[in-house]
């Protein structure tokens, strides 16, 4: 104690923004001390908005990069998944248009004798949020406590659910403040972030699908491949078995973007249709968490054609109050966006419509808006195709026709028709593998 009665601090938060300014390498001791006195609110919201920017601008080495991740674990609890009967594996995406991935791969895997913990997030902007895709199924609920979710690890093999306020503590604190002052696209400030939660979260295996492209956060291939680099030594030096796919995010995912829209199309894949670009993506992962898990003599393709998968779904939404024989929520409201010409399509850009699903009502611009389950984009061709001139390329799906015209605005450049015989140049859905 001081000798009017505070508690002394170790550092000075000025202390340390000013080395981190002055492009210095920040020791363990600083790190620990900041992250805990932020945790406990004795670093103030703009000390720490200041040392963010310092660390957007001047970087942090890998040293740092480490510390700042295990500092952040230790602001909270850690789940303990070593009492389940089988091993656990589970997936991160850094987000984008379409990306209804989760829902079919965590039954899936579930279904090769492989637990998954996919404790999920909300989306925000473009970027839509696996909770709230679920939540247009009548009655599912997000929120399970630890017990509930591992029970139903134990007796279904899968759960979706929101990850509970115990872990890493200091990151939903400066997630919330990168989010409003422009230090979200940061190699250290995203890698330590998800990777806290995920190694907080007692996963044994994880696999990273880190988009790129236009849709994603990370719009350039190098500075994907960095993040995905950073986060994959981070995971395997927590001893958590750590791979990551860079994977295309140029164009939307599938050909929904929405809420309830992706999850009807995720049911499609289950039944064993889908379009192709999600079936390959979503098998791509699942083989990636099943070998991490050392599940090798199992092939997810098997446990999605002869319907295993699909009664783990089924299970799955039942164990959260969810009908899976429901009928999702449809839009009142429908917009079509006609082929201006003949040709064949060369580009649909992912942020465009990603912005325009957003703008329909599907997504939110702040943590408390509402979404609209039945909002977003329909896609009905895909870069590659031929189109004709008058042709529906898009459905606009929305309960308040006023908001097609700002997200017709969204979607102006977003496409573009070239003539026959034109050959896009398509890049793979799975671009490099990082391990």
């Amino acid at each position: 104690m001081g000798e009017d009665g505070h508690v002394s601090e170790a550092f000075d938060a000025v202390d340390v923004i000013s080395a981190k300014r002055d492009r210095e390498e920040l020791s363990d001791a600083q790190i620990d001390w900041v992250i805990d006195a932020y945790t406990r609110g004795v670093v103030a919201e703009e000390q720490m908005s200041a040392l963010a920017m310092a660390i957007y601008l001047n970087g942090m080495g890998p040293r740092e990069i480490a510390r700042w991740a295990d500092a952040m674990i230790r602001s909270g609890e850690r789940l303990d998944f070593s009492g389940l009967s089988r091993p656990t594996s589970d997936k991160h995406s850094t987000g984008g248009v379409g990306d209804k991935i989760t829902l079919p791969l965590a039954p899936i895997v579930a279904a090769c004798g492989v637990a998954v913990p996919q404790l999920s997030g909300r989306g925000l902007g473009h970027t839509g949020g696996t909770l709230d895709k679920l939540e247009s199924i009548p009655g599912w609920r997000a929120s399970l406590s630890n017990e509930e979710m591992l029970a139903q690890l134990e007796d279904v093999g899968a759960v979706i659910c929101a990850a509970g306020t115990g872990l890493a503590p200091a990151d939903k604190k400066l997630y919330a403040l990168r989010d409003v002052t422009g230090t979200v696209s940061c190699v250290p400030l995203i890698a330590t972030s998800i990777m806290s939660k995920k190694i907080a979260e007692g996963t044994g295996s994880l696999v990273l699908d880190v988009k790129v492209g236009s849709g994603a956060f990370m719009k350039e291939l190098g500075q994907a491949r960095e993040l995905a680099e950073t986060m994959v030594r981070l995971g395997t030096d927590a001893g958590v078995k750590t791979v990551a796919l860079l994977t295309n995010m140029e164009t939307p995912l599938g050909l929904t973007a929405g809420n309830a829209l992706e999850v009807r199309e995720s049911v499609e894949v289950l039944e064993g249709g889908g379009p192709p670009d999600v079936v390959e993506l979503t098998l791509a992962l699942a083989r990636e968490m099943v070998a991490g898990a050392g599940r090798d003599d199992v092939d997810p393709a098997d446990v999605l054609a002869d319907g295993r998968a699909m009664d783990v779904w089924r299970r799955m939404i039942r164990a959260q109050g969810g009908d899976p024989d429901a009928p999702l929520p449809t839009a009142r409201e429908t917009h079509l966006v006609l082929a201006p010409a003949d040709g064949v399509l060369v580009q649909l850009d992912a942020l465009a419509v990603g912005v325009a699903a957003w703008r329909l009502g599907a997504g939110r611009a702040r943590k408390e808006d509402p979404v609209q389950a039945g909002a977003g984009v329909e896609i009905h061709a895909k870069p590659g195709a031929v189109v004709r001139g008058g042709e529906p390329l898009l459905t606009l799906h929305t309960d308040e026709p006023e908001r097609f015209d700002r997200a017709l605005e969204s979607l102006e450049g977003g496409f573009l028709i070239a003539p026959e015989g034109s050959r896009p140049d398509l890049p793979p859905i799975v671009i490099e593998r990082v391990s």
